[in-house]
């Protein structure tokens, strides 16, 4: 590790300590606000010290076990630990139990994230479709939704939920590069959607490119089988 980078990360912690410091301190000034627990509990999480937000979060639901909307944000919270942390059925404990209408949606996006991470795409379906009910026009949750239909070989939804997500998201280079991945497939002009991921998170198209690569000789292969016949 150079000077430089030594330093970097000097610095990166010294940040990280003042704002748990931060975060901490506003739950000591607040601590009948459920809010404070679940930004400190998101904070560990980021930070993946899992143990130190469920045990947060744990204890905090102890704390306001009267009020409804703090359970399901606190629920909420703790299911995102379980599910950074790999803990997936702990996670679907906590999403199911949210009961708050604001949230809902959230916990069936994340239910459906859960599954997806589980490679149970029907699942997923029916929850990222669940979450879409109120939201229609909601790029996270139709972005979900293409991506689900891409994992199936679903191309032609897929294709339709990612252009629902463009359309409120065009700057999303992650969405582009998908766009591009499905109009290869179904012989549709690509060099656009890949010009724009490429412009937009170069980090996300590089990252892409043995999968882009992959799709090029399923595409070659299906091609030479279809002049055989």
């Amino acid at each position: 590790m150079t000077e430089n980078e030594d330093s970097k990360q000097e610095q990166a912690k010294q940040d990280a300590q003042k704002t748990a410091s931060a975060l901490v301190k506003a739950i000591d000034d607040n601590s009948d606000d459920y809010h404070q627990y679940y930004n400190l509990g998101v904070f560990l999480t980021t930070s993946k010290s899992f143990e130190q937000a469920e045990e947060l979060y744990m204890k905090s639901l102890g704390l306001f076990q009267k009020d409804d909307k703090a359970e399901s944000l606190l629920h909420y919270g703790l299911g995102n630990t379980y599910y950074e942390a790999g803990e997936f059925q702990k996670a679907f404990a906590q999403f199911k139990v949210v009961q708050d209408s604001e949230l809902k949606s959230s916990a069936y996006l994340m239910i459906a994230q859960t599954y997806m991470a589980q490679d149970d795409y029907k699942n997923a379906l029916v929850f990222a479709i669940t979450a879409q009910d109120k939201h229609k026009q909601d790029p996270t949750i139709n972005g979900l939704i293409g991506e689900i239909f891409l994992a199936m070989g679903d191309f032609t939804h897929a294709a339709t939920y990612y252009d629902d997500a463009l359309k409120a998201d065009p700057k999303n280079g992650q969405y582009q590069f998908e766009r591009g991945i499905i109009a290869l497939v179904l012989d549709e002009e690509e060099t656009e959607y890949f010009k724009q991921a490429k412009k937009l998170d170069p980090a996300y198209f590089e990252k892409g490119q043995k999968r882009l690569v992959d799709i090029e000789k399923y595409i070659k292969t299906r091609d030479e089988s279809k002049d055989e016949k």
